[in-house]
C-alpha cells in the first residue's frame, strides 16, 4: 500500500467537522492525524466517536502534518498559514479571502517549497476561468446574493451602519473589487477571492453583494468576457445549518480537493 498523507484540520465548525468526519470514514491515501480548535476541550468531545480519533493540538502544531487545512475563524488564518508554509507543507485554505491581503505568503511558500492549494469551495467554473486567463480577458464579475442573515456581522456593514435584518427587498450592499470585498466581508466572499486568484487578480475582479430576502440559497453568478470565450455561470448553494454564511457544498469541495492530491485519475481541479 502506498504511504498515506497525513492531514491536519484547523477548526471544527461547519466546514472542519464535516471534513474530519469524511476523512475518518476513509479517503484513500489520506489519514486524519490532528485537529485544532479555539476550544480544545470541545474539540476533544467532538471527535470522541471517531473510528480513529486524531490528536488535538494547537494551531501551529498542525504543521507536523503533510497537509494543513484551514477552516477556522479569519483571525487565526495567519498563524495557521505561516506555520504550515514555514514547514514546507501543503496548505489548503477555506478562508481564501484572508489570503488576498497576505500574498507575501505565496512568495514565502515559493522559498520553503510549500504549496498553497485553493479548493473550488462554493464556486463553479474555475477550470474554465483559469483556461481563459491564459489568454486575454476583458472582464470578470461575480454577483453574490444571500439571505440577509447570511451577511450579518460583516465589517463593511458595521462600518456603514447597514442593518441587514431590516432589509425587506433585494438590496445591493456592496459594489467594488474583490480585494475590497474580501476586507469588508471576510466570511462571505471566499468565492470571489478564489475567482480572482484563478483569473485576472483581485483588483480587476468586480464584485456585487446583494442582501436578498427572496433567496433561500447562497447564489453566485459569474460573468467572464475573454478572447477565448464568454462565460456565464450560476450556482445556488444550500446554506449549512451550523453557519448560514457557508454552503453545504464547501466541505465536500475540500474533500474532493484532498482526494485529488492522491488519486490516480484526476479530472479538472
Amino acid at each position: 500500500m502506498a504511504q498515506q498523507l497525513t492531514v491536519g484540520i484547523a477548526g471544527l465548525g461547519a466546514i472542519g467537522l464535516h471534513l474530519a468526519r469524511a476523512l475518518d470514514a476513509g479517503v484513500q491515501g489520506l489519514r486524519l492525524a490532528a485537529v485544532s480548535a479555539r476550544d480544545l476541550n470541545k474539540a476533544r468531545r467532538l471527535i470522541e466517536g471517531f473510528a480513529t480519533p486524531p490528536m488535538v493540538v494547537a494551531n501551529a502544531e498542525l504543521a507536523a502534518c503533510d497537509i494543513v487545512v484551514e477552516a477556522a475563524p479569519a483571525i487565526a488564518f495567519e498563524e495557521i498559514a505561516t506555520a504550515a508554509i514555514e514547514a514546507g507543507r501543503i496548505f489548503v485554505p477555506s478562508s481564501v479571502g484572508a489570503l488576498l491581503p497576505r500574498m507575501h505568503l505565496v512568495e514565502r511558500a515559493r522559498q520553503t517549497g510549500a504549496r498553497i492549494i485553493v479548493p473550488t469551495g462554493a464556486l463553479l467554473g474555475l477550470d474554465a476561468v483559469r483556461a481563459a486567463a491564459e489568454g486575454d480577458v476583458e472582464s470578470v464579475t461575480i454577483e453574490t446574493r444571500k439571505p440577509p442573515r447570511g451577511l450579518e456581522g460583516a465589517p463593511y456593514l458595521k462600518l456603514h451602519a447597514i442593518d441587514v435584518s431590516a432589509i425587506t427587498t433585494a438590496t445591493l450592499v456592496f459594489k467594488g473589487n474583490a480585494f475590497d470585498a474580501a476586507q469588508g466581508f471576510p466570511a462571505n466572499v471566499n468565492v470571489a477571492a478564489a475567482l480572482a486568484l484563478a483569473g485576472i487578480g483581485p483588483e480587476r475582479t468586480m464584485v456585487e453583494i446583494w442582501a436578498d430576502p427572496g433567496v433561500t440559497r447562497n447564489t453566485h453568478t459569474i460573468r467572464v468576457e475573454a478572447a477565448a470565450a464568454r462565460l456565464t455561470m450560476t450556482i445556488e448553494n444550500v446554506p449549512s445549518e451550523e453557519n448560514p454564511r457557508t454552503g453545504k457544498i464547501t466541505p465536500l469541495s475540500i474533500v474532493a480537493c484532498l482526494r485529488g492530491l492522491t488519486s490516480t485519475l484526476k479530472v479538472g481541479s
